[in-house]
């Protein structure tokens, strides 16, 4: 099966030896994403809110480019530094995504790239 790789400008580029996303035949494979701004590089400034939107925002920029929408997202991974951060997730989740809502995991890690409080990776399904 054809193996293509996603890049998007709108999105943060990959810091390290890794693609923002894989295609293979139609499952996406995104990569995490931090709260990272695009054009700077840099974490976002303000609050663990602004940190979890650009996560989704970086995340709908690669699954735009790949050909889809979060409405696509089977699975969603999602990392806190801090797990009593997870009801504000879900409040902006909430913003981000209707029902039927993907699969979700989320974990407590000690920490992640660039000092970031939250990161996301997903599979999307484009065969729909």
């Amino acid at each position: 099966m054809a193996r293509e790789t996603i890049h998007t400008d709108k999105a943060p580029q990959a810091i390290g030896t890794y693609s923002q996303a894989v295609k293979v035949g139609t499952t996406v494979y995104l990569s995490g994403q931090i709260p990272l701004v695009p054009e700077s590089m840099e974490l976002v400034g303000g609050d663990m809110e602004a940190q979890i939107r650009r996560v989704f925002d970086n995340l709908t920029a690669v699954a735009e480019a790949a050909g889809g929408s979060l409405a696509d997202v089977a699975k969603l991974n999602i990392f806190l530094t801090d797990l009593s951060h997870f009801p504000l997730v879900n409040e902006v989740m909430a913003d981000y995504f209707q029902q039927p809502y993907p699969a979700r995991a989320a974990i407590g890690v000690a920490s992640l790239p660039k000092g970031a409080g939250v990161e996301m990776d997903g599979i999307l399904e484009l065969g729909n």
